[in-house]
């Protein structure tokens, strides 16, 4: 128990004394939330613009609907100009009673979202005109739905994506760094069992990674990202831990190999960069082709941010994490098998 505790506090220290490892810990995964959450912030919320000459009781009615923003102009040929330029999707131009929508031909999806809105409040307007009862009637209700904010998608995914940076490259480098440094033979001839060592490093991953997700979730949680978390977001936990238990034994992989700090760094990125990008990190892979949805599967982290996503936003419960918790045990065990095979002391 006194040589884990203190492997455990000298790994700890060697670790907090790194600063390029403190960088790409905490700092560069950060950079990442910070840039794309202030970027996608406001994604989806915009309403469409148009130009407008005149006014009357069918713009006023649209106005306070909020359904469009009008950009107003005195002159018809200035505003259908703008729409020819490509710069607006359609012009309103209002004559009195008469009501007149020039749309760009090119995109069709704006324009009939303009036209269909506009057609509808004249026809509501031509209605109330003729003082006869409605023969139909109308309504309509918001529903909550599943559809995510970028902050809510981009949180559980770059977290996900840099407790596994964090776990595959301080296991492959600190393994290759000792090997090198006549560390690993020491402690070999050392009274110190195998199971000591790596339980220490394991410790410390587990611990970055806990500090990791509060640091995220904080950041993420302010007014100017507006991440808002489950009820069950503490299901996380669990996700984090058996994450940096499945990325840890990746690293010590690479590491049984890699010869070099460099080598080990280089093998480390081809094997995490590629699985972050498929496996939904950064962006959904849901309307990707079914060969890349399917090999997506294949990576811990695709399971990994599945799972995270699930319990931290999307408001799932404990059988959420059946299915990524599996595949992560699953390759933890398989991976620090291989690991422990092939395994080596020294050069």
């Amino acid at each position: 128990m006194t040589a884990f505790k203190t492997l455990s506090v000298a790994m700890l220290k060697g670790f907090v004394r790194d600063k390029v490892t403190l960088f790409f810990t905490f700092l560069f995964p950060l950079m990442f939330l910070v840039i794309f959450g202030l970027v996608l912030r406001d994604a989806g919320t915009d309403r469409t613009r148009i130009a407008l000459v005149g006014d009357g009781p069918i713009v006023s009615a649209l106005r306070d609907s909020g359904t469009l923003e009008f950009e107003p102009y005195d002159d018809e040929n200035a505003a259908v100009r703008k729409v020819k330029d490509g710069d607006l999707p359609a012009a309103l131009i209002v004559r009195g009673q008469e009501v007149d929508v020039r749309y760009a031909q090119s995109d069709q999806v704006e324009s009939a979202t303009v036209l269909g809105i506009v057609n509808g409040f004249v026809d509501k307007a031509n209605l109330a005109a003729t003082g006869q009862p409605p023969r139909f009637t109308f309504a309509s209700e918001r529903v909550e739905d599943a559809t995510l904010k970028p902050i809510q998608y981009l949180t559980p995914g770059i977290l996900s994506w840099g407790v596994a940076v964090s776990a595959v490259f301080g296991s492959a480098l600190t393994l290759v760094s000792w090997r090198r440094k006549q560390v690993l033979r020491r402690i070999r001839l050392a009274p110190v069992s195998t199971t000591s060592v790596l339980s220490s490093r394991v410790l410390v991953s587990a611990g970055v990674a806990l500090l990791q997700g509060a640091i995220f979730i904080g950041i993420a949680s302010l007014p100017v990202f507006g991440l808002r978390l489950s009820g069950h977001w503490w299901l996380a936990i669990p996700l984090l831990l058996l994450g940096t238990i499945a990325f840890f034994a990746l690293g010590m992989l690479v590491g049984a190999f890699a010869k070099t700090e460099e080598a080990a760094s280089a093998a480390a990125n081809i094997v995490v960069l590629p699985m972050a990008f498929l496996s939904g990190t950064f962006f959904p892979v849901d309307r990707a082709p079914a060969w890349l949805q399917f090999v997506s599967k294949i990576f811990p982290l695709r399971h990994m941010n599945d799972g995270m996503l699930d319990v931290l936003v999307r408001g799932r419960g404990i059988e959420a994490l059946a299915v990524p918790a599996a595949v992560l045990v699953g390759f933890s065990l398989v991976v620090g098998f291989v690991a422990s095979r092939v395994f080596k002391w020294e050069e």
